[in-house]
């Protein structure tokens, strides 16, 4: 077929699905586009690459800032906070009960006052916020469970048939090569394992609401967007097989399977046994990556028992860390003198100007903030897990969902950078505990029916409270 038609058939492909999805009874803010814009690039490849037709990932490269890219990021940025400065008393009441996200924020400024560039760090730093001002409009919204659906749907609808058009029709777009040499197919992205988070993190939304639909029968106009949820499923499991990306595929499996089994009446009738289960799936996972079973795992997985060569770099790059309890400074370490130490280290075909990163999200904190930021990371994982149980008590169906990335988080982070900004599975982890925190808040307001907040008087519905998350999703009885 001609990469044209191909290309129009796409574009037609798109609005179907958004025409599909479409439901006229939600009135998500249409500040929800700004989390859908800057998700877009995130998943993708940057803005100035787009226009340059490349993108490098050298060490060297990260010392150059390119204008256009700080422009779209500044830009979403200023407009992201403008429209939180109007939901100021959510946002404070939400920030203040995320305190561990708060201080590893800010461990991260101060660790930039050590790092050799403090400049490119402290720019690096003020990007990142990209992430949280993005999940706090999300969970924020008047209708906070149907912007996230929104907004899933949003970014799969664009991206992952993109990213199947430039694999098949436009190689020049859609493929690249890994630095062995070895062909792989990195879709809308410029490399595969970052379409593989985005295809994580889509898919597993997606899943989840394709059950949800699949169970709640007396949703308007179910078939109609079971097909649109249907379609981006199939797409999002064939991109994973052409992708090649065995993290977010194993990730994926664990995450979708956690769903269906916390949806069972056994464990939504018994909350306390979501412990076990999940305690059960991450500790499997982590003894798989880590113990010597890991070896034929990752070889049914087409991996070698190296996993690939990381083992070699975590034993090179682990002994170059400048400073063991504060780190090279926040994402410093990868343009910091200490690399040649790890080049030193070294053999084979891994080399620092084909790596930014340690392919472990555990030994890359470590690498940029020492012990300290590895504890602060640990505390936001466990405060994240207990707010997403507590969250599953008082609502079994968002609170799966929310479960499910914070557990598949620290298994992806095994063999990943998954703690790094601005990383789909870090923006999603953020999503999961804030929203977490939304859902078990209890600021005393109910939810007002969807159906009916066109009704509502603007200056009472202004007065939104973040604990409408208890209780909006359509598949649980609503209180009026």
């Amino acid at each position: 077929m001609n990469p044209y038609i191909a290309a129009f058939i796409c574009v037609c492909g798109i609005a179907g699905l958004f025409y599909l999805d479409r439901d006229r009874s939600l009135r998500p803010s249409k500040a929800l586009w700004l989390p859908t814009i800057y998700l877009w690039v995130v998943g993708s490849r940057a803005a100035s690459s787009w226009f340059s037709g490349s993108a490098s990932d050298s060490v060297n490269s990260q010392l150059d800032s390119s204008p256009i890219d700080t422009m779209v990021y500044a830009g979403l940025l200023l407009a992201m906070v403008a429209v939180l400065s109007s939901r100021w008393r959510e946002v404070s009441r939400l920030l203040s009960r995320n305190w561990p996200i708060l201080t590893y924020l800010l461990f991260c400024v101060v660790s930039v006052t050590w790092s050799e560039h403090p400049g490119i760090a402290f720019k690096r730093w003020v990007k990142s916020l990209d992430d949280l001002t993005m999940v706090l409009i999300v969970v924020t919204d008047s209708q906070p469970v149907d912007a996230l659906k929104r907004l899933v749907s949003r970014i799969g609808f664009v991206l992952l048939p993109l990213s199947l058009l430039f694999i098949k029709y436009f190689p020049l777009l859609g493929r690249g090569y890994s630095p062995d040499g070895m062909l792989m197919n990195t879709g809308v992205t410029t490399n595969k394992n970052v379409l593989g988070v985005v295809l994580l993190v889509v898919s597993l939304g997606t899943f989840w609401k394709t059950v949800t639909l699949w169970r709640s029968k007396a949703t308007p106009d179910r078939k109609r967007h079971l097909w649109a949820q249907g379609v981006l499923l199939a797409f999002g499991l064939v991109l994973l097989k052409m992708t090649d990306s065995a993290t977010s595929l194993v990730c994926f499996v664990i995450g979708s399977g956690f769903i269906l089994l916390a949806n069972r009446r056994a464990v939504r009738m018994r909350p306390a046994r979501i412990h076990l289960l999940c305690i059960g799936i991450v500790l499997v996972a982590g003894l798989i990556l880590l113990l010597g079973v890991g070896g034929s795992v990752a070889q049914a997985l087409g991996r070698t028992s190296s996993l690939s060569g990381r083992t070699q770099i975590w034993a090179a790059v682990i002994p170059a860390a400048p400073n063991a309890f504060v780190g090279a400074g926040y994402e410093s370490f990868w343009m910091s003198s200490n690399v040649e130490i790890f080049q030193h280290n070294m053999i084979g075909w891994w080399h620092p100007e084909n790596l930014n990163e340690a392919h472990n999200g555990y030994i890359e904190v470590y690498l940029n903030l020492g012990w300290i930021g590895l504890a602060l990371i640990g505390c936001i994982l466990v405060s994240g897990y207990k707010r997403a149980i507590a969250a599953f008590k008082r609502n079994p169906s968002v609170g799966a969902l929310m479960l499910a990335y914070v557990i598949i988080s620290p298994v992806y982070a095994i063999t990943e950078a998954g703690f790094r900004s601005p990383d789909p599975m870090w923006i999603f982890l953020l999503l999961a505990i804030i929203s977490s925190t939304a859902i078990t808040a209890g600021f005393g307001w109910e939810t007002i029916p969807s159906q009916s907040r066109e009704r509502v008087p603007r200056q009472i519905s202004r007065r939104r409270e973040v604990s409408a998350w208890a209780l909006q999703d359509r598949s649980l009885p609503q209180k009026f």
